[in-house]
């Protein structure tokens, strides 16, 4: 029974009473399993693109943003880097005092070759009057650490990624938003000489984003003859999800206050929905290299816009023929073809449509969102990967999925996942207008039924938490979406601080 207060809590977050009830009811049901058809594979869903042909896409790029047209970089930036420092936080509180684990052993081995050794170095010798050398010399390894974890030191182990100092340059370590500022520069500048950046942050890092591009932007623009114009949007609290107990009974905290989570990243669909953009460039706030490295990241950026572009001029194309209304048969079978082909959008029941019905279908999967999405080779990264999966209506598309999405207890499901031969980098390109230049409602193409339930624990108690479908997976369910192999030197994600350490971001 909700109380006063909890319905003023419900206004405030503009949650209506009645998604709180479809919440709660989605935690006692929980979420249908996907239906999935094979895994995506060479040739099958996933296109590899010939030398030749990737310099015809990226002229086709080149081409395309020397026009009058909104090129944005988007940038999912919100979430807090702890995870990133999990096995050091461990080592504060562990019994002993010397670096034990691998992990340990190969951050201390390896601190001098982080891009922030200098700062937190420099942060030591005022807090402790002795530089890193001389602590580790002297064992103290765990005052190190908490120089590196704690306010009172760098702070690292409570600001987001987007904050940290990634890597060392000649001109002094960047942060992982400069690296995408640097980055943008080299694929996303626009006819006018801008590049557009959008940042989705938590509240009470804003000003510090805000701070950093403030004091950074000037020499980048200078570095880059380029202009930028760097927005941030927050996650709207009414994409917040109740979190309940392990009975399904909604969890209040001391005061009796109904306790909310952020509803994941499928609730920053609502952000990009905002952007007003012809094309949009998605990628995480981690997954950045080195200037040296860039060239390769920056000619498959390239390639798959050109593919896009080319892609959607001839949806727009078609959609035009259809509203004109002089196609012929020829041409009807044509865009089949486009759909099943190019698309890999299948129908079983194509040859049943009467000609009228045939033409409605094709428009309405035409008429979507389209999506270009760079896949690596899987070598045992965690998360999702590329499957042709059923949809609501019957028909068979081009899916990102993650495992919480397949019925693992059944053999056959999970055999599919694990014979998939590549991993999805979040490497997203996407064509938001349709052919007239109108945006589409992004909203209208989630499928609701692909969140999923996490289990966490709190002051010792386990909870559950309401995962609203994925950006990329369920949030893109009813895009049109095609996938391209990239190499893996174009992924290069930070999940703990050791992955520093690695040759793609040294």
């Amino acid at each position: 029974m909700l109380t006063l207060e909890d319905r003023q809590l419900l206004a405030e977050k503009n949650i209506a009473e009645s998604l709180l009830n479809k919440q709660l009811k989605r935690f006692a049901e929980g979420f249908p399993y996907l239906e999935v058809k094979a895994s995506a594979s060479v040739g099958k869903g996933i296109r590899v693109i010939s030398g030749e042909e990737q310099a015809r896409y990226v002229r086709i790029w080149d081409d395309y943003r020397s026009q009058q047209k909104r090129i944005v970089k988007f940038v999912p930036a919100s979430g807090a880097a702890s995870r990133m420092f999990k096995d050091l936080f461990t080592f504060l509180s562990a019994p002993y005092g010397a670096p034990a684990t691998e992990a340990e052993k190969t951050f201390f081995e390896g601190i001098a070759k982080f891009a922030f050794f200098d700062a937190l170095n420099r942060r030591l010798c005022e807090t402790e009057g002795k530089d890193i050398s001389t602590l580790i010399a002297e064992g103290k390894y765990r005052t190190v650490a908490a120089g590196l974890l704690e306010r009172d030191g760098l702070g690292y182990g409570t600001l987001p990624k987007g904050l940290l100092l990634f890597h060392s340059c000649p001109g002094g370590a960047r942060t992982a938003l400069e690296e995408h500022l640097a980055e943008g520069a080299l694929y996303a500048r626009d006819h006018a000489g801008e590049v557009h950046l959008h940042l989705t942050v938590s509240p009470e890092h804003r000003l510090l984003f805000e701070q950093l591009v403030e004091e950074k932007l000037t020499h980048f623009e200078q570095l880059s003859g380029t202009r930028y114009v760097v927005a941030f949007s927050i996650q709207s609290s009414s994409t917040d999800t109740v979190a309940v107990d392990a009975d399904n009974n909604p969890l209040r905290d001391a005061q009796g206050v109904l306790e909310f989570r952020p509803g994941g990243h499928g609730a920053l669909i609502g952000n990009l929905n905002s952007i007003d953009a012809d094309v949009v460039f998605i990628k995480n706030i981690d997954n950045v290299v080195p200037d040296h490295l860039k060239p390769a990241t920056v000619h498959y950026k390239k390639t798959l816009a050109g593919v896009l572009v080319d892609l959607h001029r001839k949806i727009c194309d078609y959609i035009r023929l259809i509203n004109r209304g002089d196609y012929t048969q020829k041409q009807v079978q044509e865009m089949i073809y486009f759909l099943q082909d190019e698309l890999c959008v299948k129908n079983p029941e194509t040859k049943l449509l009467e000609d009228a019905e045939l033409i409605l279908y094709i428009k309405r999967k035409l008429l979507r969102p389209l999506r270009v999405c760079g896949m690596v080779r899987n070598d045992g990264e965690p998360g999702g990967g590329p499957f042709f999966t059923v949809n609501p209506d019957g028909t068979v598309s081009l899916q990102i999925l993650e495992s919480s999405q397949i019925d693992m207890s059944n053999p056959a499901g999970k055999a599919l996942f694990e014979q998939g031969t590549h991993f999805n980098p979040v490497d997203i390109v996407c064509a938001l207008k349709d052919p007239d230049g109108n945006k589409y409602h992004l909203p209208d193409f989630v499928d609701d039924n692909t969140g999923f339930i996490s289990h966490k624990s709190k002051n010792g108690h386990e909870l559950k938490a309401l995962e609203l479908p994925g950006l990329w997976n369920g949030a893109m369910s009813d895009w049109n979406t095609v996938f391209v192999e990239v190499p893996g030197e174009t992924f290069n994600p930070v999940k703990t601080v050791n992955d520093l350490l690695r040759p793609g971001h040294q």
